[in-house]
């Protein structure tokens, strides 16, 4: 079920990008609602993994502004970012492959806790019984969040053996660590079979459900069609297209983009008369 208030957790302002003279994004404008799971769509090159690198603060737009829970992050930087709570996965796998699922997860956790101040330098070299009870709780963190991703069985294996779907769940593990208000993925299903892919929409609605705000750039269509709340579809850097799936998957300007002119017109033809 959407719980989403229709308050926008994340407001995308007529953000445009240039790469010398190559136009990526143009006047990009669409408000991401808190508590909803909203799918950004679109062909190879519509500029989708540009506007996710835009929004976590990889990228500085050349117009326009993204704001956060009602903050301008046009002059912050992407560690700052997630620290007010808008974490990010990538493309590609980011684990670190030599440590144990749990030894990531628990990185995760204590870089998130350094920076927030948790811990000090006196707790590091010489842990009192309240550093030990801060670091307990810390251990029941990581194991919380790998039992709902779903590795419990991997925890103690390295995370460059496991899947590359399964390594996936980590990198979505190492998301969480940060306790994000909203989280953007990045492909998150890529490399999963059938089955996986099922379990990930499960978790995402699991966590939407926690209250955490969802948006998902994917190409496994089906996929999309299942989870999102709403969607929003460029095509060469431009919206021409936001709503439920529904409407969605029947709007000609989308069909257009993925499958060519010639394609949404006989998607779109009246039946012949018998």
């Amino acid at each position: 079920m959407n719980d989403a208030t229709g308050t926008p957790i994340l407001r995308v302002e007529h953000v445009g990008m240039k790469f010398g003279g190559l136009t990526a994004i143009a006047d990009l404008h669409f408000d991401v609602n808190e508590g909803e799971i909203l799918s950004l769509i679109g062909p190879n090159g519509a500029g989708k993994t540009t506007a996710f690198n835009i929004m976590t603060g990889f990228l500085k737009p050349t117009q326009g502004r993204v704001l956060f829970r009602g903050r301008d992050l046009s002059q912050t930087r992407p560690n700052e970012i997630a620290r007010l709570g808008l974490a990010r996965t990538f493309q590609r796998t980011s684990v670190f492959a030599d440590d144990s699922v749990r030894d990531n997860v628990l990185i995760g956790l204590h870089r998130h806790g350094e920076e927030e101040g948790a811990r000090g330098l006196l707790d590091r070299l010489f842990p009192t019984p309240g550093a030990r009870r801060a670091e307990a709780a810390v251990r029941a963190r990581a194991e919380a969040i790998i039992d709902l991703v779903g590795l419990s069985a991997r925890a103690d294996e390295k995370a460059g053996s496991l899947s590359y779907g399964e390594q996936r769940l980590v990198g979505f593990a190492l998301a969480l660590a940060v306790e994000p208000k909203m989280l953007l993925l990045d492909e998150p299903v890529s490399g999963m079979n059938a089955s996986e892919t099922q379990g990930f929409v499960r978790l995402i609605r699991k966590v939407r459900d926690e209250g955490v705000t969802i948006l998902l750039v994917e190409h496994d269509m089906p996929m999309v069609m299942e989870v999102s709340d709403r969607i929003v579809c460029l095509n060469y850097g431009r919206l021409i297209a936001e709503g439920p799936p529904a409407a969605i998957r029947t709007n000609p300007k989308v069909i257009e983009a993925y499958l060519g002119k010639s394609a949404a017109k006989l998607e779109h033809r009246e039946p012949a008369h018998a």
